[in-house]
């Protein structure tokens, strides 16, 4: 596996999946980014990662992170090409962003591997979103181009909705060449347990995850102005980092929330992220829409939802497509005082707060890990036979 990220914390779909074909009897290496002393070269789990001591930087604006994108892939591809010479790899998945990074497969390829493109975002939609450009502007243009290029290189593509699985198959991807594998909680971490639910007297909101402008936490923390004064012992954790956290602290301290607020600049380990997550008594998700958004299902989401904690989140498209009105609080994107409101109602309503995990149980029911995870599996051995190329018979749904 190739992944332009630390590992194992930062990216738990790459550690999930890394996870279940160990526990099919299959090696597995990773190769991801170095982060201050770590080892080059280490296993965690029964999982060979090799690091690359590549910096990496969310700040950079476009040009500094296509340049970090491509040294990255040079390294890659040295490294790749060095261990497959070695230890003659059969299958080769890269994640993205970028969607690139696929090219550092061209030997292993070219020697018979077969490649797998896990696309967890779409770049297109990503930069739009981030660099707030135009789908038809001529940078998105070319990621479109670099997209479809990266696609008919790999044999297999995987994405994580069944909606972004629908824009790429209008994109030109041949349906049977694209599944759908779902950001769902390992239920192995993420089990409900009493001990450690939250006893202290205080209604605590949780937020957890990448921290950036679109995922709308500064409309969070104007919304918690207006929620303290109904709720004197209101707090709010937020745990994770990424380019928006320093504008977060600011924003914190000039509304005078210091004593609401609680930030820890870390991603947590999966091992430890339920029983932290269980120590809240609300999931907030309260994205801004925009094109990138409104095709995102958000992990954190479902992770609140397997572990029974009610959620708020911000009407989307593609959230409104798996859960309604009935499991999820819904407030329209980027409204502080209707989010104020809705964590004021859950706070004064808690059979709301129960009919909402109740009825969000039938989502746990329907999606979980336990059997995508096999059907991952499948997938991976079946398309390393050389007569299931295109293995439309497994295709995740």
């Amino acid at each position: 596996m190739l992944v332009h990220s630390t590992y194992p914390y930062e990216e738990t779909r790459v550690q999930r999946q890394a996870d279940v074909l160990v526990e099919h009897g299959h090696d597995v290496d990773v190769i991801c980014l170095r982060r201050g002393t770590e080892p080059s070269v280490e296993f965690v789990d029964g999982i060979r990662v090799l690091r690359i001591p590549v910096r990496r930087d969310k700040k950079r604006g476009a040009l500094g992170q296509f340049i970090e994108y491509l040294v990255f892939g040079f390294f890659a591809f040295v490294l790749m090409t060095r261990m497959h010479l070695r230890r003659r790899y059969d299958v080769v998945q890269v994640h993205n962003l970028p969607d690139f990074l696929v090219f550092a497969a061209f030997v292993p390829r070219l020697t018979g591997s077969r490649i797998i493109l896990d696309l967890h975002d779409l770049m297109p939609e990503f930069y739009c979103a981030k660099f707030q450009s135009s789908m038809s502007s001529l940078p998105v243009r070319l990621i479109a181009l670099q997209e479809r290029l990266s696609c008919a290189f790999a044999h297999h593509i995987i994405t994580v909705t069944e909606s972004w699985r629908q824009t790429l198959i209008q994109r030109g991807v041949p349906p049977p060449k694209c599944s759908v594998v779902m950001n769902l909680a390992d239920l192995r971490y993420f089990q409900r347990d009493a001990s450690s639910i939250n006893s202290s007297g205080k209604f605590r909101l949780v937020y957890h995850g990448q921290v950036t402008r679109r995922y709308g936490l500064d409309v969070l923390l104007q919304a918690l102005v207006r929620v303290r004064k109904e709720i004197p012992n209101v707090r709010l954790t937020i745990h994770g980092g990424g380019e928006f956290m320093d504008n977060v602290c600011a924003l914190v301290q000039s509304l005078g929330l210091e004593e609401t607020v609680a930030l820890h600049r870390e991603f947590l380990p999966v091992t430890d992220l339920g029983r932290f997550i269980m120590a809240h008594d609300v999931g907030i998700v309260p994205y801004r829409r925009d094109v990138f958004t409104d095709g995102i299902l958000p992990t954190k989401l479902l992770e609140y939802v397997a572990l029974e904690l009610p959620v708020i989140a911000a009407r989307t498209p593609t959230i409104g497509a798996y859960f309604d009105e009935n499991m999820v609080e819904f407030f329209e994107s980027e409204n502080v005082e209707e989010l104020a409101q809705r964590i004021v109602y859950l706070f004064n309503h808690a059979e709301r707060r129960q009919e909402l995990v109740h009825n969000s149980s039938c989502f746990n029911s329907q999606f979980n890990w336990t059997s995508q995870r096999e059907k991952y599996a499948r997938l991976v051995e079946h398309l390393n036979d050389r007569q299931h190329s295109q293995p439309n018979e497994i295709s995740i749904k």
